[in-house]
């Protein structure tokens, strides 16, 4: 792999800019307002995988945004790996946050990234770990050392639940045909200490509505006489946690799965220093579920969260009035085991059960997905973990995600691959906030690492 390496050398400085030029398309899916943007940055990808080397690169139209596809067929004898990525990205808001504009691409050094990271929306969800397949590939096809065959899927609807690809899936599986499905859209848990996700949780997001008197109202002359739907609206919400911050929807634990104390006890074994985690989020403590720690809190334990809230008036000065409406966005992340659309169907019946007179309620669902745990007893695992240990010099730590990639649990149902999840991003990115950021070390250290994927993945497939 001597090759790769020196081609890798050669070829830093370009393949950072490819990067930033790619990070400066405001790429937003939810808001109709970057609908071109989207479109152009799905030209940009299909002209980035040609130039890599894929012999097929073709734009798959959908109901909503293109999905970009390529291929590069070695023999058809030879194991087949699919990388699926998105290049979509979330609302840059609230801009006054960001430090430097979110889609003009600065590269800062920190004192976690002394090497330089690039500050830009996108940059590490998923824009900049997606790109370091595309010039992982170019690596091998330039220096011929592509092992296997490779195809990519790369969507433009991830961040908004990626409603069309399910459908692409259904009616592709020929053409997607894998041994196994390579994403990198995760995290590790230090530059040190490298990682590989193996379980995600799902998803169930709602929005909520409540609605009182049929106009807003004078503060003064209907205030203690009618239901006010912003107070209702904070009781109810407040009322879907106990005094232990157990979650009170009926049957919402019915199938979440109690990891036993042996495997408690493992997860534990990784490195986690609570003072240092504190400090990076400026808290003075921390907060969930009683009985369980901080990383199972944001692992293998269900939870509700408030994403949103409002109504009434929030404009400068003072307006004394009782808004008529009031809302909230609500993301429920759940655990295998757990279905998406069981738990929105027992959010939706219990919160307008509790609802009191005086007030309407609606439950809109918006998108959801089912948690996925993969198993480390694999080819796929065991030559992922053997290519972090041959750029890091030391073994990953197997590691579950809170976060959620819904269409993994869809791979595996339409296609039957199992997925193997290679992030190379810190919790410390911020993705999904302002200031969102991806280390320059570890942009290249993921280009460096996929190929001897490939390389362990195709020698150990032969056996």
């Amino acid at each position: 792999m001597q090759n790769v390496q020196n081609y890798l050398s050669e070829n830093k400085d370009r393949f950072l800019n490819e990067l930033i030029e790619l990070l400066k398309i405001p790429s937003v899916s939810a808001d109709p307002a970057f609908s071109q943007d989207v479109i152009d940055t799905a030209e940009s990808v299909k002209l980035r995988l040609q130039e890599a080397g894929c012999d097929v690169v073709e734009i798959h139209e959908t109901a909503g945004y293109p999905i970009v596809y390529g291929e590069k067929i070695v023999n058809p004898e030879l194991p087949t790996v699919l990388v699926y990525g998105h290049y979509d990205v979330q609302p840059a808001d609230p801009i006054d946050l960001w430090h430097s504009p979110p889609f003009d691409p600065v590269i800062k050094k920190t004192e976690t990234h002394p090497e330089g990271a690039i500050y830009a929306r996108g940059a590490c969800d998923d824009k900049g770990q997606m790109y370091m397949h595309v010039k992982a590939m170019e690596l091998m096809v330039k220096t011929n050392q592509l092992p296997c065959n490779v195809k990519f899927m790369i969507e433009g609807e991830e961040e908004v639940g990626s409603n069309n690809l399910s459908i692409y899936v259904a009616e592709n599986k020929e053409k997607l045909a894998n041994d196994v499905i390579l994403i990198s859209d995760t995290g590790m848990i230090a530059n040190d200490i490298p990682s590989i996700t193996t379980g995600l949780r799902g998803l169930s997001y709602v929005e909520v509505e409540v609605t009182g008197p049929n106009r807003d109202l004078h503060s003064g002359l209907y205030g203690g006489a009618v239901a006010n739907p912003i107070n209702i609206l904070s009781k109810m919400i407040a009322s879907l946690h106990d005094e232990n911050n157990h979650i009170t929807i009926p049957g919402f634990y019915d199938k979440v799965e109690d990891l036993s104390k042996e495997e408690r006890t493992e997860m534990a074994k990784a490195p986690f220093d609570l003072g240092n985690y504190q400090k990076a989020l400026d808290i003075d403590s921390v907060y969930g579920e009683k009985g369980y720690t901080t990383n199972e809190r944001n692992s293998i334990r269900p939870t509700l969260d408030v994403n949103g809230i409002w109504g009434g008036y929030i404009g400068e000065g003072a307006k004394t009035v009782i808004a008529s409406k009031a809302y909230a966005k609500i993301s429920m992340r759940l655990v295998p085991n757990q279905d998406w659309k069981e738990i929105t169907e027992l959010f939706k019946t219990h919160f307008e059960a509790i609802a009191p007179k005086g007030v309407t309620v609606k439950v809109k669902p918006h998108h959801g997905g089912q948690g996925y745990v993969t198993p480390i007893d694999t080819v796929a695992y065991q030559a992922a973990s053997k290519a972090y240990e041959t750029t890091f010099g030391k073994k990953p730590i197997p590691q579950r995600s809170g976060g959620s990639i819904p269409i993994v649990s869809l791979f595996e149902q339409e296609l039957k691959s199992k997925t193997i999840l290679m992030g190379f991003g810190l919790d410390s990115d911020a993705i999904h906030s302002p200031n969102e950021h991806f280390g320059v070390w570890n942009y290249f250290k993921g280009i460096e690492t996929i190929p001897y994927f490939y390389q362990y993945f195709s020698e150990m497939s032969k056996k």
